[in-house]
Parts: structure tokens; sequence; C-alpha cells
């Protein structure tokens, strides 16, 4: 799930697993799989970093399931990062 902001200063939380394409027209336009729209104010980089950000974190966390010890360096980024 990554954080965006409608164009009316809303904030919600989309599944970025369901976002199919990001346009610039100017606004930045989220079209979801199923042909939802979203018009959101962050611009097309962003919402590229907060997707590839998320799927990193989700990849992290499954590699180190049922480990011991110390997190392993890439979710340790992501945990210090939330600080």
């Amino acid at each position: 799930m990554i954080g965006v902001t409608r164009l009316n200063g809303e904030e919600m939380v989309i599944n970025a697993d369901l976002i199919q394409r990001v346009e610039a027209n100017p606004d930045t336009i989220l079209v979801l799989s199923d042909g939802t729209h979203y018009i959101v104010r962050e611009p097309v980089d962003e919402v590229v970093e907060k997707v590839k950000r998320f799927q990193a974190e989700i990849l992290a966390e499954a590699a180190y399931l049922g480990r011991k010890g110390d997190p392993p360096p890439s979710l340790r980024l992501v945990m210090d990062s939330e600080e």
C-alpha cells in the first residue's frame, strides 16, 4: 500500500499492486487494473519511487521471515527510515 493525496487534499492509501499505469496529463493519474482512475497531487516520479519502495519492503520482509538475529541490511534501512 502507498499513501497518495487527491487533488482536494484528501489522503488515501492505495494498493500498489493494482496500479496498471501512472500518467502525467499534466496532473498525475493512477490507472488501476480494474479501470478505476485517481488524480493525485504527487508527481509521477514520486509515485514510482513509492511503488518501488513498497515492493522492496515486501521482498525484504519475505526474505527475513523465520530467521533469527538481525534483519537483513535492506530491511534495516526500511526500519531505520520509519523512526
